[in-house]
């Protein structure tokens, strides 16, 4: 799990081809590796990450075909800029939102404008995602844990203030970026609480003589 509170930017370093899965090499920047170590988990750009090799400055992780599907990562190139994030501990503020780093489709920018000091987005997404998605709810972007300021036909707004702007991938992005998006966990567990079963759900049987006499009750 995660918070959405970006704490460096990192690059790509090289993208291997194996298979039909990848192998990254993620430079870590001003990230504190040494509390990581192999097999833990690290949201880069919200998907998240085994450490399969640690370096001084970074680390290497497998992307099966699986992810490779429902995310962007395949368009990754060395030099990327990507957002990264370690796993929350018990200890961790909790400043954005709970994250699961599990991707739920890609979204594109249609739209970006100033408004006041901060940037305006507008993301357009597929149906699927868009059910899920509140006005001023939580939702995250690349890893990012943001608050939706606008919901359209065809997706959401996003109001980026000037520090998330600096400290994340957003301010690269432009018209036809593509985005991961990974809606809250509340409304896909909400969905699903609420419909669980129903398609197998029995009508309930009516209690008369019959009733009575099949379950022992009369004699």
């Amino acid at each position: 799990m995660f918070t959405g509170i970006i704490e460096a930017l990192g690059s790509i370093q090289q993208v291997e081809q194996k298979g039909p899965d990848l192998s990254l090499t993620i430079s870590t920047g001003s990230l504190d590796l040494s509390d990581v170590n192999l097999g833990d988990s690290i949201a880069v750009n919200g998907v998240c990450l085994t450490v399969v090799a640690l370096f001084d400055q970074g680390f290497r992780a497998d992307v099966s075909s699986e992810s490779l599907v429902h995310t962007r990562i395949s368009d990754f190139q060395s030099g990327n800029a990507v957002n990264l994030e370690k796993a929350l501990t018990l200890s961790t503020r909790l400043g954005g939102h709970l994250v699961s780093g599990h991707v739920d489709g890609i979204g594109s920018v249609v739209k970006r404008f100033k408004e006041g000091r901060s940037i305006r987005f507008q993301i357009a997404c597929n149906p699927s995602i868009h059910k899920y998605i509140a006005d001023k709810g939580s939702i995250t972007i690349d890893g990012v844990s943001l608050t939706v300021t606008g919901l359209s036909d065809e997706g959401f707004a996003l109001n980026i203030v000037p520090h998330t702007v600096t400290q994340t991938t957003i301010q690269t992005y432009q018209v036809g970026q593509k985005v991961h998006i990974e809606v809250d966990l509340m409304a896909r567990y909400a969905e699903r609480l609420l419909g669980f079963g129903s398609e197998l759900k029995e009508p309930a049987a009516s209690i008369d003589q019959t009733f009575l006499a099949e379950h022992g009750f009369l004699r």
